[in-house]
């Protein structure tokens, strides 16, 4: 095993592979069961009872019809969906519960609480991947678990939690990331002084980052509003990492980060920019050259062989021929 990953031992291998199948099963029901109807119940309208389909709990929806065999059928049909996803939700919630505590009593890596239901309403969604990337510090995690240990001397958590907007299309929603955000916690608005940025009343922070290239295809009405970055363009090239992983709450999450080796020359590129905070330049330097030995080493997915070195562009060549030169 290389010298920058701490093999996982055979036990804690096991229970990362259960975790997956376990959130699986339960992102799957909570897909389902968001796909319902709020609910389903009769009104009395003239004398006469109406099956309506409700939205909120205020009441608010549409009639599906008068009272006859065929509402009665709707209705009792509802009932019985609804009450069987409710127990397969309760069951894959256990199950998942559970796989949270081995993971913790395993010391298996964690990620901070903060993030985590960020993460699974994004998953709800169906935006991780498509249209929102983990970025920054937080995508370490999903590394070492992809190379199968964790990964010695690097800082895997910070303060605020960074996501790149990286859909390519149109989306339906006109707020997507900000109806993320406020399902999550009404508190988050949009910091004025860094509009880039999100902020709750517990002064979390949550930074978009969008490459120029992906600009056209995040609503005008969204917030937070990035900066379009010429060097985010790196962070959508390569092939993706998917991850499974536990926050420090207990709860599980995945996450969808940049292709590893896009990503360490990235932060090798930021940390020769003298506008670059200096202490934020030597962690970006440590994270781009443990994490190219990392995919040189761990990751065979992400081979550093010719074909990929042929892609590196001029602006990131001095970064990858120190590397080399380094011999690390």
């Amino acid at each position: 095993m290389p010298q920058h990953v701490v093999p996982f031992s055979d036990e804690q291998l096991r229970v990362a592979i259960n975790l997956r199948t376990a959130y699986e099963a339960w992102i799957e029901v909570e897909r389902e069961a968001g796909a319902l109807p709020y609910g389903m119940a009769w009104k009395t309208i003239s004398g006469r009872d109406y099956l309506y389909e409700l939205r909120d709990r205020a009441g608010n929806g549409r009639s599906l019809g008068v009272r006859s065999e065929e509402t009665e059928a709707l209705h009792a049909s509802y009932r019985e969906h609804k009450e069987t996803l409710k127990r397969r939700r309760e069951g894959a919630a256990a199950q998942l519960q559970q796989n949270g505590r081995l993971w913790r009593a395993l010391r298996l890596p964690m990620m901070a609480s903060e993030p985590a239901p960020i993460l699974r309403e994004a998953d709800r969604r169906r935006m991780l991947g498509s249209q929102l990337l983990v970025v920054g510090t937080n995508a370490v995690l999903a590394y070492a678990l992809e190379a199968g240990g964790g990964i010695a001397g690097l800082a895997d958590e910070t303060r605020d939690f960074d996501m790149a907007w990286v859909a390519r299309e149109p989306v339906e929603s006109d707020r997507p990331v900000a109806d993320l955000l406020k399902a999550v916690d009404p508190t988050f608005t949009m910091n004025t002084e860094r509009n880039f940025q999100a902020r709750n009343s517990k002064a979390y922070e949550v930074e978009l980052l969008a490459a120029p290239s992906v600009m056209a295809s995040l609503p005008r009405r969204d917030m937070p509003r990035p900066i379009p970055l010429p060097e985010q363009e790196w962070l959508l090239w390569g092939r993706f990492v998917e991850s499974f992983l536990v926050a420090r709450d207990g709860s599980a999450v995945r996450m969808v980060v940049p292709d590893p080796r896009w990503f360490a020359l990235h932060k090798l590129w930021l940390s020769r920019q003298g506008k670059r905070d200096t202490l934020k330049r030597g962690k970006d330097a440590r994270q781009g050259e443990i994490l190219l030995a990392v995919a040189r080493d761990a990751l065979p997915l992400h081979p550093l062989d010719a074909e990929w070195e042929a892609q590196i562009p001029e602006e990131l060549r001095p970064d990858w021929d120190a590397w080399k030169a380094k011999g690390l």
